[in-house]
């Protein structure tokens, strides 16, 4: 296996009775990224999540994690990855300390390294000064570090988090941002979410995920290529009269949208904009807005997955939480 390459996922499927929640999604993660797994609530995202850590058995297909097939070597495998459901595995009534002391253990660290283990990890998810408070007299936020915090603590080369910043304040979700980015430095992160801005703040590569199926894979640079459109937004204070504007080159469409303002539709292959302001410029058309319309990352994403209504309702309450992946 490359040693790039930490996680490759080929034709996985998983379903329940007649249910396909996952359909036949082949993926990897590299060394250094956050893949950013994007996808409606009910789309799969947990129950895919669930399979690559080894809380749910695959259906089919193959998982290997960092040289070790899932199936076949299941320790070895689970070992190398740390997880964070959707809901945080949470002992609320013991301390920051005594709950990160038992996840040691679970992990299998050495006696001698627990503390050791403890102490990094609460170093790097922010919690060195909260460490003899009850998790539940922490807020929404610093309980989320403490999940991370119970994923890395057994230094796993993959972090998979399952919607790591929902309820949270824009205080907070700026903090884990900023955490998962500072995971990324040494280890591979999967972010499963369904919120559209963190894949554009946080994510290296994207993955959206419709009715079990990918629709889209692709790196985010290529993802922000494709939200551009071939659009001009067009405001003149002297405007001439629309099919003035039609006749421009490379202009194969105007549509008004006030008195003074419109969108200009271009071939593809062109950016008229230049000429275009031009030639206001020398007929006084008075130019004050010329910009490329960009569609944003939610028309995308309701464009990938076919228009279907993006629904409010919990993910598929299938699959049932555990303390950890590699604890198993």
């Amino acid at each position: 296996m490359d040693n790039k390459k930490l996680l490759s996922v080929k034709h996985l499927s998983r379903f329940y009775g007649s249910l396909t929640a996952v359909n036949n999604i082949s993926f990897h993660l590299d060394k250094g990224e956050v893949l950013g797994f994007l996808g409606p609530n009910g789309a799969g995202k947990s129950s895919a999540m669930q399979v690559i850590t080894g809380n749910l058995a695959p259906s089919t297909g193959q998982i290997n994690i960092c040289g070790y097939d899932l199936l076949d070597s299941a320790k070895q495998a689970k070992a190398n990855i740390g997880y964070l459901p959707e809901q945080p595995p949470l002992y609320r009534e013991l301390s920051v300390n005594e709950y990160l002391s038992f996840c040691a253990e679970l992990n299998r660290i050495e006696k001698s390294k627990r503390q050791a283990a403890v102490e990094r990890a609460k170093d790097r998810c922010g919690l060195s000064q909260v460490g003899k408070r009850l998790i539940n007299n922490l807020s929404k936020g610093y309980q989320q570090r403490v999940g991370i915090a119970q994923a890395i603590i057994h230094n796993p080369a993959i972090v998979v988090l399952d919607e790591p910043t929902v309820g949270l304040d824009p205080i907070q979700i700026r903090e884990i941002r900023t955490l998962i980015r500072e995971l990324a430095e040494d280890h591979g992160v999967i972010l499963s979410t369904h919120i559209l801005p963190e894949v554009q703040m946080t994510c290296d590569r994207v993955q959206i995920i419709n009715q079990g199926q990918l629709v889209y894979s692709d790196d985010i640079n290529h993802l922000h290529q494709r939200m551009r459109s071939n659009n001009i937004i067009l405001g003149l204070n002297q405007a001439p009269a629309t099919s003035e504007l039609e006749s421009l080159t490379d202009i194969d469409e105007v549509e008004v949208l006030s008195g003074s303002r419109f969108r200009l539709t271009h071939s593809v292959e062109t950016d008229p904009a230049a000429d275009i302001a031009l030639l206001a410029a020398e007929k006084n058309w008075g130019l004050y807005e010329i910009r490329p319309e960009s569609k944003t990352l939610e028309q995308v994403f309701v464009e990938l997955t076919s228009g279907d209504v993006i629904a409010d309702e919990a993910e598929l309450e299938l699959d049932e939480p555990t303390i950890g992946a590699s604890a198993l």
